[in-house]
């Protein structure tokens, strides 16, 4: 795994690839593109069951914000104060995406937007229909 230090310089960090989510015009999350690649069958039913334990972990672990259970115009970053954890949890999803060749990008932030919530992992700023580019990207495929 690389090295984090760097990601302490920012609040927040999120994982997202290049395809637009189309409710809220923003790139799709880690999860959205795994997602993906289960619903369209396109991942092995092995690596399927491999992301479905990752999601339920995900799950029991996080808090689900309500603006994302009401499928509001959001989007969610982690806060790097906890990111190691989180992304030893979740390297088997980038584990997957680049087995299936979907490109994925580290993007840190200190602004990334509008809080609407927050919790000890993460935070979902409102989307105001503008795509964003932030200070540092970094393409882990």
């Amino acid at each position: 795994m690389q090295d984090i230090s760097k990601y302490l310089n920012y609040k927040y960090l999120r994982i997202q690839g290049l395809e637009l989510a189309s409710q809220t015009n923003y790139a799709k999350g880690v999860f959205s593109l795994c997602w993906n690649l289960v619903q369209k069958n396109i991942m092995e039913e092995e690596d399927a069951d491999l992301y479905r334990e990752i999601d339920s972990w995900i799950a029991e672990a996080l808090p689900y914000p309500p603006q994302c259970m009401n499928r509001e115009r959001v989007v969610c970053f982690f806060k790097t104060e906890n990111v190691k954890e989180m992304l030893r949890r979740i390297r088997p999803a980038l584990w997957l995406l680049d087995r299936y060749e979907v490109p994925y990008f580290m993007v840190l932030t200190n602004t990334p937007g509008k809080i609407i919530y927050e919790d000890e992992y993460q935070v979902v700023v409102e989307v105001d229909g503008k795509i964003h580019i932030d200070t540092e990207q970094e393409s882990w495929t």
